[in-house]
Order: C-alpha cells, then structure tokens, then sequence
C-alpha cells in the first residue's frame, strides 16, 4: 500500500521539505511521518503542519494538492517511486540516484539538479535550468532520464555530463550551455544560442533553429543512436513520428570555442 500525503495548508513562503523520499519514510506510521522535519523559509516545522499522511511508509508515495511552494522532493531518492498528482515546486528529485518520480502537471525551476540515476517524467511544462548545473558546480546531471512533456525555459541541461532530457514542446534560449556530454532532445523548436560552450554530446531538435556561429555544417546521415534513442522515447508516450525514427538528420559540430565535439542535429525534412 503506498503512502499518500495530501496538502491541507498551503504554505505562505515555499516548504522545504526533502524528507519526503521513500527511504526516509520507509517502515513509519502515518503518524510517525506527520512528525517529520521540514523548513518554512527559515523555521523549522513539521510535515503535519501542512499534510495529512494516510497508510504506511514503503516505496511507494502519492502526493495530492498543489506543490508549487514545495521543494525538494525526491531529494536524494534512491529507490521507489513518488508521484505528484498536481503541480510541483523547485529542485525536485535533487541528488537522485535511482527510482522513479512523476509529475501530473507543472514543475517549477531545477528539475533533477545533481541527478545521477533514476527517472523524472513530468506531465506538464517545466521551468528554467532543466537538469542543469548549480552556479558555481563544474557538472550537471550525470545520469537519468528527465522526461518533460511540455515545453521547458532557459537553460535546459547546462552542464550536462551524462544522460538523457527530452523535452516535448519547445525549449527556451541556451539549451545545453556549458555541456560536457549526454543527449538532449527536443520535439518542438529551440531557442537561441543552443549549445553555447558545448563540449561533447548531442542536442537534436525535429525543427530548424537559429545556431551561433561557431557551429560548421558537417553532413547529413541517419545516426543509429539516434534511432534507438527516439525508439525509446515514443515508446514513453512521446509523439515521435516514424519519418523521425528512420528519416534523415543534418549535423552541425561545434563549439568550435570549446573542444567542438558537440553535436546539434536538425531533422532534414
């Protein structure tokens, strides 16, 4: 039976509250969980102040309400599955390394900062720094899967050094700045200065975008990667189209600034 929280207040300034994991509820009565530690800006609360628990702490957790105020979630998740009927607040699934968190609506900024492990699907849009470093750190994720349906903002995998982001709608501008390595894909259309600073890896967009100059068109080809990776994506309930899996794809390397071992890739209609 999975534990499920419900949202009975809602905060007036946002709620940190990264004890909701399944390892940290693992084995506790809802009334044991209801007395969890959590932060409302900078005092200290309890988890009961503003959910209400119902069965038994195990792997499995539904949260019910709107989380836009709530972060943390899924902080250090290891193991289970979390699953957010509503929207969510910043740097959910920070320092995730294995296990599965879903989002039935909105993420706010940070989704899967530090990640190295596990999956995050969000249902809806999602805010700036998809997967990307924090200011200051030499990486971003490096490894997992975040699945956004939606459209995402500024700055989606920065920093990137390993993994997969596919993004549904569109991304906003520096899509994969600063990045080190992994796949980003994107069904809609990117912003401007995608790749900027891109050391390794590959960004791949169905659409044409706008590229900086330091990319240089190198071919066009049918990546194999590419193939099973889109595969795996319409597989997830992405709407990825046969001529995507099997049609052609013009690569541009770069950043020539950089070690210009980066790859973006633009669909050849």
């Amino acid at each position: 039976m999975a534990l499920e929280l419900t949202l009975h207040t809602q905060p007036e300034v946002p709620l940190e509250a990264e004890c909701i994991t399944p390892q940290r509820v693992a084995g506790l009565a809802a009334p044991e969980v209801e007395r969890l530690d959590a932060m409302h800006g900078n005092r200290r609360v309890k988890l009961g102040d503003f959910f209400s628990a119902a069965g038994k702490g195990a792997n499995d957790i539904v949260l019910n309400g709107d989380l836009s105020l709530v972060k943390l979630i899924g902080a250090q998740m290891a193991q289970g599955s979390i699953v957010i009927e509503g929207a969510v607040g910043m740097h959910v699934g920070w320092g995730m390394s294995g296990g599965q968190i879903t989002v039935r609506g909105d993420a706010h900024d940070w989704v899967g900062p530090e990640m190295s492990g596990g999956r995050i699907v969000v249902h809806g849009d999602a805010g700036h720094l998809v997967g990307s470093a924090y200011r200051g750190q030499a990486s971003g994720i490096c490894g997992g899967e975040i699945l956004v349906h939606g459209s995402v903002r500024n700055e989606t995998g920065g920093a990137m050094r390993r993994g997969l982001i596919a993004v549904g709608g569109d991304a906003g501008d520096f899509t994969g700045v600063n990045m080190i390595a992994g796949t980003i894909v994107v069904l809609g259309n990117l912003g401007i200065r995608s790749g900027a600073g891109m050391k390794r890896g590959s960004i791949v967009s169905m659409n044409p975008a706008p590229l900086l100059p330091t990319y240089q068109y190198a071919c066009s080809y049918r990546p194999l990667f590419l193939k099973l990776c889109l595969q795996h994506l319409r597989g997830l309930g992405f709407a990825v189209e046969e001529r995507h899996i099997n049609g052609r794809w013009r690569r541009w390397s770069g950043d020539s600034l950089e070690l210009n071992k980066g790859e973006i890739l633009l669909f050849q209609r």
